[in-house]
């Protein structure tokens, strides 16, 4: 029998009805040329027992062991050509396989490749339809030429997976950036990725204003700053272009002149200035909210926009500050410790 395009790989722990979903959706593929490797990370629900009734092959990790070694373990039992990692909150199209095997067709130079949430997030509380289209409307607006990589909806060529050595589990013990991190060395040995828009998945989390700021700072805002500390290189893409950094820094005086116009009136006229700068400069994304989910919503996402730069700088002095301390006791730690 010959090796299939696609080892279709799926961490899970306690996947619930959502990974039922995520399963389901897989079998609803126009593209077939694959197989499915469901990895079970600790469950304590039935998530191994759904994966092999729809045929999976299922492993176990010993124990909690997070996503990426969840995901190495996949990849040495994977016949495929080429590695698809999908997350289990996630949701394929019928067309997401045969897009990803079309682009890596026709691009035979590219070596991984990315892509995105749709915009219709499964979850209607609005956490979750901002942050999942945010999500979105960074992917769809990235460089197609891209220097990380997404573990959520992505593919790799299982020689360059393995070149680089997979996953780094030891650094990200639950799940972080150890999506981006295998990016990061991928391209340094060489490796090409593409950002390929037309692939996407519709993503089932809830996400509660909690849950986002826990993702967002210590998930992935503080390890990703000591990320890019340790390599010397901030990046100039996704989340981290020249115009969120821009707009950090708006935020900032934003906040300072609000509070000085307590002790005198005319901080009002910098701190007008500073919010029609912030509404300027991210005024792609509002409208993008506005054509999608209505006004209302747009004008609903702008303050949790603005805070949101608000505690990126937070996470970025917080990285800072334990790269620094890293550095200074010559130790090379996990990022992110087990939970």
């Amino acid at each position: 029998m010959p090796d299939p395009f696609f080892s279709v790989i799926i961490p899970v722990r306690d996947g619930g009805t959502g990974f039922e979903a995520c399963l389901d959706a897989l079998q609803g593929s126009h593209f077939r040329d694959w197989e499915m490797i469901v990895v079970d990370d600790g469950s304590r629900d039935r998530s191994a027992d759904l994966a092999r009734r729809r045929g999976a092959a299922v492993l176990h990790t010993p124990g909690e062991r997070g996503p990426g070694a969840a995901r190495n373990l996949g990849a040495r039992d994977a016949r495929g050509t080429y590695l698809f990692f999908v997350d289990a909150d996630c949701v394929v199209h019928p067309e997401t396989l045969g897009t990803a095997a079309g682009v890596f067709r026709s691009e035979p130079q590219i070596d991984a490749l990315f892509g995105s949430y749709d915009d219709a997030p499964a979850a209607s509380n609005f956490i979750a339809q901002y942050k999942n289209l945010f999500h979105h409307y960074v992917h769809q607006h990235a460089d197609p030429e891209a220097a990380t990589f997404w573990a959520g909806c992505g593919g790799v060529r299982t020689t360059a997976f393995h070149a680089v050595g997979g996953f780094d589990e030891e650094l990200f013990a639950r799940p972080s950036i150890e999506d981006i991190e295998l990016g990061y060395r991928l391209r340094e040995r060489g490796f090409r990725i593409r950002v390929a828009k037309g692939v996407r998945v519709k993503h089932l989390k809830a996400w509660t204003f909690e849950s986002l700021l826990r993702s967002d700072i210590l998930d992935r805002g503080i390890p990703w700053t000591e990320l890019m500390l340790e390599r010397g290189a901030l990046d100039d893409d996704l989340n981290v272009r020249w115009r969120e950094r821009l707009s950090v820094v708006a935020a900032y005086l934003l906040v300072a002149c609000l509070a000085a116009a307590s002790w005198r009136a005319v901080f009002l006229v910098p701190a007008g200035v500073l919010a029609l700068g912030l509404l300027v400069v991210n005024q792609r994304l509002y409208r993008f909210f506005a054509s999608l989910r209505g006004t209302g919503f747009a004008l609903r996402a702008i303050p949790l926009h603005w805070l949101y730069y608000l505690y990126c700088a937070v996470a970025f002095g917080w990285g800072a500050l334990r790269h620094g301390r890293s550095r200074w006791s010559g130790r090379r730690r996990a990022l992110v410790g087990r939970s």
